[in-house]
């Protein structure tokens, strides 16, 4: 085991000490050692409260229990790293913390002829995939190919970083610490990049190079909850209802009440969901008549509108009123909105409204403009320029509803939400004998100008045309 860190326990593992009882705890795990010997309880509590080298930390075992001790020390040692429980430092600069369980810290010898490169065509270069972010007026150099984040302590190590990033040509340890901080610790620190993979020793794997950074990390963040995150000792509460209510107030006084159809009749005319779900599929194609008012009301009805009002027995998180609606919902929030933007309905002004699923009717919120042709042009070009839009339906969310009860999945969560309400609308769409097709990109700034949204609070998530159905 390497000398060139010093470890410590990491900052959220608690240690106490019964009699001849010692016990180390996390949020998911807790060790209990039954008499452990002097020499373990002192190194255990210098992990804890100080900060000492592996052979450190051996020599005090081997002086208090024996030399047999000492060695078994580095199997015991190498369960708690494995735990993620033991940070790695190279002092002054950096601490590495690890996120996530099953933690592998492995330092690969160096060539000493040749400590910059990873082979004679590729010089050591820092990760396209590492990053720097500022949190409690530390940096943290994190990646998404990497089972720890990097406390930078000092701005040397910034500094170093910032010239790893630019090496192109071979350095030496002494070249790259270039008078900031001693070569040896210069050598520690290029060795804790490489242990939590913030440099990469092997060329990327094609399924790798396929990744762009943002997306790596989005389905990272999205999937793993970091070791280190703070324990949830209380259950959250909210307490934004009335900025984020159940249902968006009135976004207007003009108002066009629809149509609200008989589910007792559809349930005997329409075709099987069997049916609805094998002849699925995305219609660009429009028909000479264009979808109708009594259609578009039907198909938001049947869709997305509210089903029921309740509230719960044990209203433990303070969330009020909770509403059913067609489709499914993470926690019952349904942070959602639907913008109905027409372009050619027949029996309905063209313009952009907001959907109000609770009174079942839409708000119109603006006339045609240049900014509304836009987002209809948009959506044309997004979806290989067949017919433009009869009706374009804006899905936006309310960051508000969700974010306070789920907040590292929260953006993810959403996106499944997108998922489901597609599905429903492509489903109803085709019982319905009209023209779905969901859309893979749209312009939420523009749409926000047009709405008048605060992007923070709520902004477009997907777009969605529907139109009647070429014959």
């Amino acid at each position: 085991m390497s000398d060139s860190f010093t470890l410590s326990l990491r900052p959220d593992i608690a240690l106490t000490t019964e009699s001849d009882r010692l016990m180390l705890q996390s949020t998911q795990h807790r060790l209990t050692l039954e008499h452990p010997q002097p020499g373990l309880r002192t190194a255990l509590e210098s992990l804890k409260y100080s900060s000492q080298t592996f052979s450190q930390l051996q020599a005090v075992i081997a002086e208090l229990d024996g030399i047999e001790a000492s060695l078994n020390f580095e199997f015991e040692l190498q369960k708690l790293i494995n735990l993620g429980w033991i940070s790695h430092s190279v002092l002054p600069l950096a601490t590495a913390i690890a996120i996530a369980e099953n933690y592998q810290f492995v330092v690969p010898p160096f060539d000493e002829e040749q400590p910059w490169l990873v082979s004679e065509a590729e010089p050591l270069i820092l990760s396209r995939f590492a990053f720097l972010r500022q949190e409690k007026q530390q940096f943290i150099l994190e990646s998404p190919l990497s089972q720890a984040k990097i406390i930078l302590l000092d701005w040397r190590a910034t500094a170093l970083i910032g010239k790893l990033a630019e090496v192109d040509s071979p350095f030496t340890f002494l070249t790259l610490a270039d008078g900031l901080i001693d070569a040896e610790i210069a050598r520690s620190f290029v060795q804790l990049l490489i242990a939590t993979k913030m440099i990469q020793l092997e060329p990327e794997s094609k399924a790798l190079t396929e990744w762009q950074f943002h997306n790596l990390l989005f389905h990272r963040q999205t999937r793993l909850v970091p070791l280190d995150e703070p324990p949830k000792s209380e259950i959250p509460q909210f307490e934004d209802s009335e900025r984020s209510h159940f249902v968006k107030s009135p976004m207007s006084d003009r108002v066009i009440s629809l149509e609200k159809p008989s589910l007792e009749a559809l349930a005997q005319t329409d075709i099987s969901l069997t049916q609805a779900i094998e002849s699925r599929q995305s219609i660009r194609e429009y028909g000479e008549a264009p979808i109708t008012l009594s259609q578009l009301g039907e198909f938001l009805y049947r869709c997305a509108r509210v089903k029921e009002v309740y509230t719960f027995e044990d209203d433990l998180m303070n969330i009020g009123e909770c509403t059913k609606r067609p489709y499914p919902c993470g926690g019952a929030l349904y942070e959602l909105e639907i913008y109905p933007v027409i372009n050619h309905c027949q029996g309905l002004d063209a313009g952009v409204y907001h959907y109000q699923p609770l009174a079942h009717r839409l708000h119109q919120l603006t006339e045609p403009n240049p900014d509304v042709e836009a987002l209809l042009y948009d959506a044309w070009k997004a979806t290989g320029q067949q017919d433009i839009p009869q009706v374009l339906l804006i899905v936006t969310a309310r960051f508000g509803r969700l974010f306070w009860k789920y907040h590292a999945i929260g953006y993810g969560l959403i996106l499944k939400h997108i998922g489901v309400l597609y599905q429903t609308f492509y489903l109803v769409a085709t019982a319905m004998k009209l023209a779905p097709t969901a859309i893979g990109a749209g312009n939420s700034q523009l749409f926000g100008k047009i709405a008048n949204l605060n992007e923070h609070e709520e902004s477009s998530v997907g777009e969605f045309m529907l139109g009647s159905l070429k014959q």
